[in-house]
């Protein structure tokens, strides 16, 4: 019997950096000089913030961390594209965006030391974090369906790695969001490991972008270590979100430079030399380059931007450490209503407190 072509669909690809941090001037977003200091500004304080509770974690002062080194301009590029009204749902490993956002870094060390206080006090339309992989992906969705039957023009933004879209979760709320047009936009952080399992041996489709054309809306691969072809992207799907366009799924290509968290060990499963390339291709220097070709950045003004962020971080630690957490809060906030087991476990666990404080 005789076949014919039904369907012929394409994923693009965008990236305006080069390597040398030359833009593509026909690509290049219209921008201004404060903007792109607020985006650098932003991607060094991440690596900073970063940096420490790494170090934090390593002095026995923080529980369990993954860090997001490499993957900056993903996040800040996204994160600048979004409204303040708009809704943000993360995973465990958006920090970056999670800053730039304004939430403060102080309740993101508290959260990290163990305490979910924190999540109490994030700014409005700021969901908390995701330990489970892909759970948060529904709760987007969910949330951009709501604002649409509510005529509100607001869009929601999830964050997942490349190991999300194994799990159930993706595919059912990419379904849902394509057969509703939900104003959803998807932003994969391909980051090549789920763990310790590389993007090649968990699916054999080409991109991870292609995986919404199944689900009847576009799928875009990005440069995931140019921070302005992220902003492009982000900016151009929550632009036709908001217009009644639908979802989209945005593929950031970019690497996970450090480990999975404080608990992994890469060195077991991937080669030095192949870190060492993707190094080369380091976002904040890439970026930074580009700056300085635009008269932005100088040493002086680096070494002015470290210092203050640096005081800042550490101003943010020493809060964090100082905070009491609410002992109950661990248990009243697991449901709407407190259920009567978890009452039996929280008097029982302030009474143990009570009698030590003896």
């Amino acid at each position: 019997m005789p076949r014919k072509k039904i369907l012929d669909l394409s994923v693009d690809w965008l990236s305006i950096l080069d390597y040398e941090g030359n833009a593509d001037k026909i690509l290049e977003p219209a921008l201004d000089n404060e903007t792109l200091e607020k985006f650098y500004r932003t991607m060094v304080i991440t690596r900073l913030f970063d940096d420490k509770a790494l170090k934090l974690q390593r002095q026995g002062r923080m529980l369990t961390f993954g860090s997001c080194l490499g993957q900056e301009a993903s996040q800040i590029g996204s994160a600048f594209a979004m409204k303040s009204d708009d809704w943000f749902f993360p995973a465990f490993r958006e920090h970056g965006v999670q800053i730039a956002r304004g939430i403060p870094m102080k309740l993101l060390y508290i959260y990290w030391m163990g305490s979910e206080d924190a999540n109490l006090m994030l700014p409005h339309r700021n969901f908390t974090v995701a330990i489970p992989v892909s759970t948060q992906v529904l709760h987007a969705v969910g949330a951009a369906l709501a604002a649409k039957i509510q005529k509100q023009n607001i869009a929601s933004v999830v964050y997942f790695g490349d190991g999300a879209t194994s799990e159930g979760d993706f595919h059912e709320g990419m379904n849902f969001a394509g057969v509703f047009k939900t104003p959803t936009v998807f932003v994969c952080q391909n980051n090549q490991y789920a763990i310790s399992l590389p993007r090649e041996k968990q699916t054999a489709s080409k991109t991870l972008a292609q995986k919404a054309l199944a689900y009847g809306f576009e799928g875009i691969q990005v440069d995931g270590n140019d921070v302005l072809a992220v902003y492009s992207a982000t900016e151009a799907a929550l632009l036709k979100a908001k217009s009644g366009g639908g979802p989209t799924l945005i593929e950031c290509f970019t690497y996970r430079l450090g480990a999975h968290t404080t608990s992994d060990d890469p060195t077991r499963y991937r080669k030095k030399e192949e870190e060492e390339e993707w190094r080369k291709k380091d976002p904040i220097k890439r970026f930074r380059t580009y700056l300085e070709k635009k008269g932005i950045w100088n040493q002086s003004y680096e070494d002015k931007l470290l210092k203050e962020a640096s005081e800042e971080i550490e101003k943010a630690v020493e809060e964090a450490e100082a905070y009491s957490p609410v002992v109950e809060n661990m248990f009243k906030y697991v449901y709407a209503e407190i259920t009567p087991d978890l009452k039996e476990q929280m008097d029982e666990l302030l009474g143990f407190i009570a009698k030590r404080k003896r």
